[in-house]
């Protein structure tokens, strides 16, 4: 029930109040912070359940259609580890078992964006550092990052946008590679 209000209150928001900020001024600076869904695959036996957290960027203007962004997360979820041991009569015997997981993603790069009436589409390259906890069992690892995606600024009022936000990212944790989505939505503060 909770949730349908938030979503409800984000839909008349974005719906209801977009006109008020049809004569935007080009900013600097921005300065997102956001809800974040994350799916990635850390082991073989599938993908982590439910990996949500937060993210949070820094865009700052270099040329009129092109900016340098500070992007930052972190998500928490559980995934199926594989567990596999010798017994002498029994031979290989392998099970699974699950582990709480927490990964921060720390990446930088360009974004092109344009705005096109009260809404500020963009795409973007990044590429930095990833860190994943899986538990005492599995352990810790860092791995490069690198993301490419995209997404929309929705105008609200002259300074604040709400944005929707989709990326693919690539990391290499405990020797394999990991294709990850991440889909964030949140505030956008504009200098």
């Amino acid at each position: 029930m909770f949730a349908m209000r938030t979503i409800g209150f984000i839909l008349f928001i974005l719906f209801s109040l977009p006109g008020l900020a049809s004569a935007q001024a080009a900013s600097r600076a921005n300065v997102f912070v956001g809800y974040s869904y994350y799916n990635t695959d850390l082991s073989s036996i599938g993908r982590a359940s439910a990996g949500v957290g937060w993210e949070a960027s820094l865009e700052v203007k270099a040329f009129h259609w092109v900016s340098l962004v500070g992007d930052m997360d972190t998500h928490y979820g559980t995934q199926a580890f594989p567990l596999c041991q010798v017994f002498p009569n029994s031979g290989l015997v392998c099970t699974s078992y699950s582990a709480d997981i927490i990964e921060r993603n720390f990446l930088g790069g360009p974004r092109v964006s344009f705005p096109v009436g009260n809404f500020r589409p963009f795409a973007e390259l990044l590429a930095g550092y990833a860190h994943v906890n899986a538990g005492n069992f599995t352990g810790t690892d860092n791995s490069f990052a690198a993301g490419l995606g995209g997404g929309v600024d929705c105008n609200v009022t002259r300074r604040f946008a709400w944005r929707f936000q989709g990326d693919y990212l690539r990391t290499q944790f405990f020797g394999a590679r990991q294709n990850n989505v991440r889909i964030s939505t949140g505030l956008v503060l504009r200098f």
